[in-house]
């Protein structure tokens, strides 16, 4: 394969592959009579390992110490790497549902006590997202409404609205499983329910705001996670079926 075709194979630059080449980190099999340079199957493994690594956060040097290792074969290779994804799964997890639980708190716009915060959404102190969600919502009514609203909630009131989003969210998710369109009349109805308990709850949802925050779930990784925590392909049928709805409510 020539550079390019190894550049769009491996999803990095072409300027990339020439620099690991002025390295030595990865240097082509071979030449063509013109010079240019030619991959082989052994260097894709080699690419492979590397592009592994530096994901890992290795820097390069220490890239190529482990791959020039005598002592070290591919399947060493592999298990170390296996070995080293599988520690950041385990942390990228922990953070996930970190954040899962910040973003229900800054929705939610709380007004508890630390003890009370920790009871209800664990121990991540949701209150840390309440700069970033004035600054981003901080001139609209929504927002006002949310915080007149919220400041007299207790403790009993956020177990409540808490257990409310989560059945909502459920039957979203047996939805998608039974394999029910997301944009029927079923799928349409449970948002609507969504639409409805956030007007009740935090501020006035008119449809196209709906379907605003609809879109948000699939372009703000955050929410995506925490839908795809519930159910594969959740965060995009949940999407889909706030759209439909609004559209369905403005008709």
């Amino acid at each position: 394969m020539n550079v390019g075709e190894v550049a769009a194979l491996a999803g990095v630059t072409v300027r990339t592959l020439h620099h690991y080449d002025r390295i030595g980190l990865l240097s082509p099999s071979g030449r063509t009579a013109a010079g240019y340079r030619r991959y082989a199957p052994a260097d894709l493994d080699r690419l492979h390992r590397v592009l592994v690594y530096r994901e890992l956060g290795f820097p390069l040097e220490e890239v190529a110490t482990l791959l020039d290792d005598p002592a070290a074969d591919p399947v060493e290779h592999l298990r170390r790497q296996h070995r080293l994804l599988l520690d950041r799964l385990e942390r990228t997890r922990a953070m996930v549902a970190a954040v899962e639980k910040e973003m229900e708190a800054r929705q939610m716009g709380i007004a508890l006590t630390p003890e009370e915060r920790f009871e209800v959404f664990g121990e991540h102190d949701p209150a840390q997202y309440e700069a970033e969600a004035e600054e981003r919502w901080g001139d609209t009514e929504a927002w006002r409404q949310s915080q007149q609203r919220t400041r007299g909630y207790t403790k009993a009131d956020w177990v409540r609205i808490k257990a409310e989003g989560e059945d909502v969210e459920r039957r979203f998710a047996e939805a998608l499983r039974a394999g029910v369109p997301a944009d029927s009349e079923q799928a349409m109805d449970v948002a609507e329910e969504h639409r409805q308990q956030i007007s009740r709850t935090f501020y006035d949802c008119p449809p196209g705001m709906h379907a605003g925050l609809g879109r948000m779930y699939v372009e703000d990784e955050r929410f995506t996670a925490h839908y795809e925590r519930i159910a594969p392909g959740l965060a995009q049928y949940v999407s889909t079926a706030v759209q439909a709805n609004a559209a369905r409510q403005e008709g």
